[in-house]
């Protein structure tokens, strides 16, 4: 008699989650982001704020990656209350965006060709070096399983395998942007139209991470009608308040009237409102252009909320 504890479907293992092309994507992003991480860690140093970002992208992006290849490799994500393919596709997205910044920050705020001054001399230079070329790699490695897993069209998908549930997590990422410029002593309280621009940015952002989050909990189906048509509308409108948010915020921050048409000579570089407000105009701009595109796109997606 057979052992009642034998899977129905084969063994227990699926070797397929690190042979397959996808799996040997994540595999690569296990290695590459522990030596990463290691190099950094060990002589290669980092400090301040960007420092500080960098290390925790890298060990956000290695733990949550070291959960998708051992729930994988062990068939375990079936007992998670989600939506696997949403969630492995939404976290290739975010890890992209995350190892991409990593990969620009950390080589532009700490390598340098020239070797620093003692006690840290050319070995802290050539760690740096090398956690700088093994953080591109990452960000390539993230950005393959993305291109890898992407929904081709015409293709039955999980929602956020779609373009537009991929430029659902691009549009957050960028408010997080916007969100950083407005903090950093923005002024945006001087006028009730900036304020009005900050509402836009902040409900938009809500918004778009509802989206994800139902999309990732499998809960798209209990909303009362159908998840793709309250997709395009919620597209449809953040299109429109973004479009009056890239007209207000550079009419009251750089309009003679009401601003700066320039950056003034005597702002103090790194502390300057002025910069703040550039930031965040440039990248309202930018993610209007993400939501015309996820609008455009939103009209012939096909997806399986569930799957």
């Amino acid at each position: 008699m057979g052992s009642t504890m034998e899977p129905p479907g084969g063994g227990y293992l699926h070797l397929g989650a690190v042979t397959s092309p996808v799996g040997t994507a994540r595999v690569l992003q296990l290695i590459f982001g522990c030596t990463t991480f290691s190099l950094v860690a060990h002589r290669g140093g980092f400090s301040g704020v960007q420092g500080t970002f960098c290390v925790a992208a890298w060990g956000f992006c290695f733990a949550l990656s070291v959960l998708v290849v051992a729930c994988e490799f062990t068939q375990l994500h079936g007992c998670l209350r989600l939506s696997w393919g949403n969630f492995t596709a939404a976290f290739a997205m975010l890890a992209t965006l995350l190892s991409a910044t990593a990969a620009v920050i950390y080589p532009l705020y700490f390598t340098r060709l020239e070797c620093p001054p003692e006690p840290e001399g050319c070995t802290a230079r050539n760690f740096r070096l090398a956690a700088s070329v093994f953080a591109g790699l990452l960000f390539l490695a993230y950005a393959t399983e993305v291109a890898l897993t992407r929904a081709r069209p015409g293709q039955v998908a999980s929602y956020m395998a779609t373009v537009s549930g991929l430029l659902k997590i691009v549009q957050a990422f960028v408010a997080c942007i916007i969100f950083g410029a407005l903090v950093h002593d923005s002024r945006y309280g001087r006028y009730v139209a900036t304020q009005w621009c900050v509402a836009v940015y902040s409900l938009c952002f809500l918004a778009t991470v509802a989206v994800v989050v139902l999309s990732v909990l499998g809960h798209t189906g209990g909303l009362g009608c159908p998840f793709d048509r309250v997709v395009v509308v919620y597209t449809f409108l953040a299109t429109l308040l973004y479009l009056s948010a890239a007209v207000i915020w550079p009419v009251f921050c750089f309009d003679p009237k009401y601003g700066e048409p320039g950056r003034p000579p005597d702002c103090p570089r790194g502390s300057c409102p002025w910069d703040s407000q550039l930031v965040v105009a440039i990248f309202t701009y930018v993610n209007l252009l993400f939501y015309v595109a996820d609008l455009a796109y939103s009209q012939r997606i096909r997806f399986v909320p569930t799957f």
